[in-house]
């Protein structure tokens, strides 16, 4: 299992913006670089990629969630599709 964590504090969205699909859901097989969500702070939103490829387990935090450097985001089954 590989854990994707948020390199800043700040607000996590599984969405683009409202009314959007999300950017990934669990079960969904993952690349390499694909954006499975975003983190905001202070009108500045960073994407946050998967640096590996498997099959999205599960989300640590829920969407709209306060989450700080380091902390666990998305969990990551790798090499299983």
């Amino acid at each position: 299992m590989a854990t994707i964590v948020s390199p800043l504090p700040g607000i996590f969205y599984r969405k683009p913006g409202p009314g959007k699909e999300p950017f990934a859901n669990e079960g969904d097989t993952i690349e390499v670089g694909q954006t499975l969500g975003i983190v905001e702070i202070m009108k500045q939103f960073t994407e946050i990629q998967s640096d590996v490829a498997g099959v999205l387990e599960s989300f640590a935090v829920s969407d709209g969630d306060m989450v700080n450097p380091g902390d666990a985001i998305i969990v990551i089954r790798e090499g299983q599709s």
